[in-house]
């Protein structure tokens, strides 16, 4: 028998009452400087439709793709003629509804006057460890110089756009808007966020999300 983590999807399970889509997107809309939302839904997505959630002309869909930079892709298409090329673009996992007002407010403060833009980062606190295909550790990794990279990721909308066609086009698999920029040749800048902007990818993850956003007031 599937559990219901498997049968709905990740987005769509419950925090006291609240899809986790809900609590991102209104966690979302608390940003003063946001002028607008696109949701980006799978192709086959009938869970949304059933929400009992209104954000009005600011809230807009697109469809995605099959992997990340095809679906963001997808979503700057939709703001054709409605972003101007250095409009910032802020893009965030849906799945991460702890993140902070003041992280975002802290990362559009701190890029706003960028060339290019960045992306809210966590130090890395436990020791790295390297290891070959058989899980042998090679090496150990100064972990001083990493980062564990988070969203929302902020960047000027005609080169991100322009970066995310670059990396489609020559096929080149990029994990995040941050690794298409450095792809195109932009500097990548970091701003630090908390910890506690977690993504929630297994069942556990809903546990510590709900004591995160009590902890916060949120819920």
């Amino acid at each position: 028998m599937q559990s219901v983590a498997q049968q709905v999807p990740k987005q769509y399970l419950k925090i006291r009452g609240h899809s986790i889509l809900e609590l991102t997107l209104r966690r979302l809309d608390r940003l003063p400087q946001l002028s607008g939302m696109v949701l980006v839904l799978n192709a086959d997505d009938t869970w949304f439709g059933k929400l009992d959630i209104s954000f009005g002309d600011k809230l807009q869909t697109a469809t995605g793709g099959a992997e990340r930079a095809i679906s963001v892709f997808n979503g700057l298409q939709a703001l054709a003629g409605k972003a101007g090329d250095d409009d910032w673009i802020l893009v965030h996992d849906v799945v991460r509804p702890c993140v902070s007002i003041e992280d975002m407010q802290n990362l559009v403060d701190t890029l706003s006057s960028e060339p290019s833009g960045g992306l809210l980062v966590i130090p890395v606190t436990e020791t790295l460890k390297q290891v070959d295909a058989d899980n042998h550790v090679v090496s150990t990794v100064p972990r001083e110089n990493y980062r564990l990279a988070g969203t929302p990721q902020m960047f000027h909308y005609r080169q991100l756009h322009d970066a995310l066609a670059k990396a489609i086009a020559d096929k080149v698999s990029v994990t995040d808007e941050a690794h298409a920029m450095e792809y195109a040749g932009h500097t990548v800048n970091t701003v630090q966020g908390g910890a506690d902007n977690i993504k929630i990818t297994h069942a556990e993850d809903l546990v510590l999300a709900e004591f995160i956003l009590n902890r916060q007031g949120t819920i």
